[in-house]
C-alpha cells in the first residue's frame, strides 16, 4: 500500500497574502488623495464657472459671476501672513483657490450694477476638513475689492442676503481676512451720506498694514478723515489683537479712537481710548442708539471697552473728561443691550457747571444755539417760555439709571448756586429726577420732577409732568452778593413752596396747562429801584419805582399765594409790607399767552396820608412788562376827614395782620401758618379747583 504524502505550504505564503493586502489597501489609500491632488491641480477648474455661478447666484439671492481665470494651486499660506501673526498651521500646504474679475451685483428691486468686484479674489482650503462637513478656510484675500453700499430707504438696501431657514450640514471656518488696496462707496438716503473710503496698503509699517481716507458729505455736511488698521484680520484667534486708529470728522463733529479689537468676528474685546465732539450729545443717537439730551457744543475723551454678544452688549466709557458749553464733566457710563429695553447707566460730575449750559436741556437757549445743535430756531422773537420740543418717540427705547452731581454752578449776575444733586430714572418712557435738589444763596431747594413720556392716552408726544419744589432759608445777602447795599442792610431770607401737574410736549406747553399752587414768603430786607435794577428783577424794579420812587424802604414781610389753573396763576393772597405802606396785590399771571394783569393797591400807613398813591396795573408780556394807572381811583389831596375815612378801614383791618412786622401777627407768620396745609395739584390733565 502506497502512501502519498501532500506538500505542505511554506509558512512564508501564509504570510505574504496578507502584507500584500494590506499593502494594496495602504497603496489605495495614498493613491486616492493624490489622485485628488492631481485632479485638483490638472483640471481646468474654468469648465465649472457656469455651475459655480449660478449655484452662488442663487444661494445670496443676486448676481453672481467669476468673469477671469479660476484656478487651483498648492500654496504654504504662512507667506501671505505677517511674521508676527503666524502659527503652526500656516506652514502646512493646502490647495489655493485663485478667481480673478468677481463680480456681485445687487438684489432685485434696486439698480442692477455691482454692488462690489474684486480683481483677484483668493482663499486656501483645508482638503481633510471636507470629510468632517466642513469648510476650513485658513485665509480669505481680496485684492483690489471695489464695493457700492447703496440704501434707498428703510426697507431697500444691498447689503442683507437671503437666509435659509433650513440647518446645513456644513459649517464654515474662516480664520483670517487679508485686504489690500480698494475702494468702498455708501449711498445711504436715510442718513443722507455720500461717503467714499479709499484702501492703500502700507509698507514696513510695524503695526497697522492698511491705511484709509474718507470724503464725502453725512446729512448733507462734509464729511472728511482717516486712518489705519492691520493688514490680517484673524476671526478665530482669541488671543491676537487687531490694531485699528481713526480720526473722523463732519461739519463741528469728531469721532477718533486708538487701540485694539479682539476676536472681531465677535467683537469680543473693545479697549479703545475714545475722543467724541460735536455740537449736541443729542446727535449721538444716529451713530449709538444711545438716548442722550440736548447739550451745548461738548468734547470728551476715555477709555472705551466693551464685547458684543449674540444676545446681549455691554459698554464701558470709564475714566472720561471732557466739556459740555464751558462746563467740565467727568465720570463713567455702562450702556447694555438687553430686553425689554436697553439701559444707560453711570455717575457724572462737574466741579464747574456754568447755568447757561442747562438751557438746551429745555430748550432754553437762544435760536442761534438752537442751529448750533442741529435743531430748528423755533422759538418766537416775543415769547419767553421755551417752545422746544421735547422728542419722547426715543424715550421708550432705552432705560436709564444716572446719578449726576455738580459742585459749582455759574451763572453771568453771579446767582449763588452750588451743590446740585440729581438722580435720573428713565423707565418705559417715564423720566423722573428724584430728588433735583441744589444750595441757592445758603438755602436748600429741594423738588421731585416726573414726566411720563410713555403716551398712555395723552397722545403721541404729550408728557404728563408733576412738579413738587420748595425753598428753605435762601439768604437774601447771599442772592445778590456783588450788591454792596444789600450786604450792608439786608438780613432777610425767602421760603417757597410749589406743587403743579400739566401735560404738555414741551416747558411753555406744560406750564400754559398747569394746576396747582405756588405760596412764598419773603422776610425783612431792603428795596429800592437801584438795588432791584442791579438784580436784573425788571417786573419788580417797575412797581417799587412806581411805589417809592429812587429811595430805599425797609421791607418787613412779602407774602403770596397763587392758586393755578388751566395755565393762569390767580392771586389768592399777595401782600407787601414796607415801612411806610402796605401794598397788596391781585390779578393773574397766564403762563400761556405770557401776559400778566395785576393790581397794584398801597396803603399809607399812619396819618401820612398826603403820600398816598394812586393804584395802577402792571400788565403786558414776561418780556415788555407795562404799567397803567387806575383812572377810576383819584388820588387823595384833601382834607383828613376824608382821607382816614377812605382809608382807616382797610389798613385797621390789616395792621394787626402786617403792621407789626415778623411776629406772631405778622402775614409771615400767617403764611407759615398756613405752610402746614401744603400745596396740592390735581392729577396732570385734570383743571384745579378752586
Amino acid at each position: 500500500m502506497t502512501t502519498t504524502v501532500k506538500p505542505q505550504p511554506h509558512a512564508g505564503t501564509h504570510m505574504k497574502r496578507p502584507l500584500k493586502i494590506t499593502l494594496w489597501i495602504v497603496g489605495i489609500l495614498v493613491a486616492i488623495p493624490v489622485i485628488a491632488i492631481v485632479i485638483l491641480l490638472t483640471f481646468d477648474w474654468n469648465r465649472a464657472k457656469p455651475w459655480l455661478n449660478a449655484k452662488v447666484s442663487d444661494a445670496i439671492d443676486r448676481p453672481f459671476s467669476i468673469r477671469g481665470n479660476l484656478a487651483v494651486h498648492w500654496e504654504v499660506p504662512a507667506k501671505s501672513i505677517p511674521k508676527g501673526e503666524r502659527s503652526w498651521r500656516d506652514y502646512i500646504p493646502w490647495p489655493h483657490l485663485y478667481a480673478d474679475d468677481v463680480h456681485v451685483g445687487n438684489p432685485a428691486g434696486l439698480p442692477q450694477r455691482d454692488m462690489a468686484s474684486v480683481r483677484q479674489f483668493s482663499f486656501s482650503l483645508d482638503p481633510f476638513a471636507l470629510l468632517g462637513h466642513r469648510i476650513h478656510v485658513p485665509v480669505l484675500r481680496f485684492d483690489g475689492p471695489q464695493a457700492e453700499l447703496l440704501r434707498l430707504d428703510a426697507d431697500h438696501y444691498n447689503w442683507a442676503f437671503k437666509h435659509d431657514d433650513k440647518k446645513s450640514k456644513w459649517k464654515l471656518d474662516l480664520d483670517r481676512l487679508v485686504l489690500t488696496q480698494g475702494v468702498v462707496h455708501v449711498q445711504d438716503a436715510v442718513t443722507k451720506a455720500d461717503v467714499t473710503a479709499s484702501i492703500n496698503t502700507l509698507q514696513n509699517d510695524p503695526t497697522y498694514g492698511l491705511a484709509w481716507t474718507l470724503s464725502g458729505s453725512y446729512h448733507g455736511a462734509p464729511l472728511g478723515g482717516g486712518g489705519k488698521t492691520g493688514t490680517v484680520l484673524s476671526l478665530t484667534e482669541s488671543d491676537i489683537r487687531f490694531p485699528i486708529q481713526a480720526d473722523v470728522h463732519s461739519a463741528n463733529s469728531r469721532i477718533a479712537v486708538e487701540g485694539t479689537v479682539t476676536n472681531p468676528a465677535h467683537l469680543a474685546g473693545i479697549d479703545l481710548q475714545l475722543k467724541l465732539a460735536g455740537p449736541s450729545m443729542a446727535r449721538l443717537y444716529a451713530f449709538t442708539g444711545v438716548v442722550l439730551p440736548e447739550t451745548p457744543a461738548y468734547s470728551t475723551e476715555g477709555h472705551l471697552t466693551g464685547s458684543l454678544g449674540q444676545n446681549k452688549s455691554n459698554w464701558k466709557y470709564e475714566n472720561f473728561k471732557g466739556k459740555v458749553g464751558e462746563s467740565d464733566i467727568a465720570g463713567g457710563i455702562e450702556f447694555a443691550t438687553g430686553k425689554p429695553r436697553d439701559k444707560l447707566t453711570g455717575k457724572i460730575v462737574s466741579h464747574q457747571l456754568r447755568f447757561a449750559d442747562l438751557g438746551p436741556l429745555v430748550g432754553a437757549d437762544s435760536n442761534a444755539s438752537k442751529r448750533a445743535r442741529g435743531v430748528d430756531d423755533v422759538q418766537p422773537e416775543g415769547k419767553a417760555l421755551p417752545v422746544e420740543k421735547f422728542h419722547t418717540e426715543k424715550w421708550k427705547k432705552l432705560d436709564a439709571d444716572v446719578h449726576f452731581s455738580a459742585e459749582r454752578i455759574i451763572k453771568d449776575a453771579n446767582l449763588p448756586l452750588s451743590k446740585l444733586q440729581t438722580h435720573l430714572i428713565m423707565d418705559a418712557g417715564v423720566l423722573s429726577l428724584k430728588p433735583l435738589n441744589f444750595v441757592l444763596a445758603g438755602g436748600q431747594v429741594n423738588s421731585n420732577i416726573k414726566l411720563d413720556g410713555s403716551g398712555n392716552g395723552t397722545g403721541k408726544d404729550a408728557i404728563k409732568a408733576t412738579l413738587d419744589a420748595n425753598a428753605r432759608h435762601v439768604q437774601i445777602k447771599q442772592l445778590f452778593p456783588k450788591i454792596e447795599k444789600i450786604q450792608q442792610a439786608t438780613v432777610g431770607e425767602i421760603n417757597a413752596d410749589a406743587k403743579l401737574t400739566s401735560t404738555g410736549d414741551s416747558v411753555a406747553g406744560m406750564l400754559a396747562g398747569a394746576n396747582g399752587e405756588i405760596k412764598g414768603l419773603v422776610s425783612q430786607g431792603v428795596v429800592s429801584k437801584l438795588l432791584l435794577e442791579e438784580a436784573g428783577l425788571n417786573v419788580a424794579n417797575i412797581v417799587v419805582t412806581k411805589l417809592f420812587g429812587d429811595k430805599q424802604v425797609k421791607l418787613n414781610c412779602l407774602a403770596s399765594d397763587f392758586n393755578v389753573k388751566n395755565g393762569v396763576a390767580q392771586t389768592e393772597y399777595f401782600v407787601l409790607d414796607t415801612e411806610e405802606a402796605i401794598v397788596d396785590v391781585n390779578g393773574w399771571v397766564n403762563l400761556s399767552t405770557e401776559q400778566m394783569n395785576l393790581r397794584v393797591k398801597p396803603e399809607t400807613k399812619g396819618l401820612r396820608l398826603f403820600t398816598l398813591r394812586t393804584p395802577f396795573y402792571v400788565q403786558g408780556t414776561f418780556k415788555k412788562p407795562d404799567l397803567a394807572l387806575d383812572k377810576k381811583v383819584l388820588a387823595i389831596k384833601g382834607g383828613a376827614a376824608v382821607a382816614l375815612a377812605v382809608v382807616a378801614a382797610p389798613v385797621a383791618a390789616l395792621l394787626p395782620l402786617i403792621n407789626t412786622g415778623p411776629g406772631e401777627q405778622s402775614p409771615c407768620a400767617k403764611l407759615l401758618a398756613d405752610a402746614h396745609v401744603k400745596p396740592t395739584a390735581p392729577p396732570p390733565g385734570k383743571s384745579a379747583k378752586r
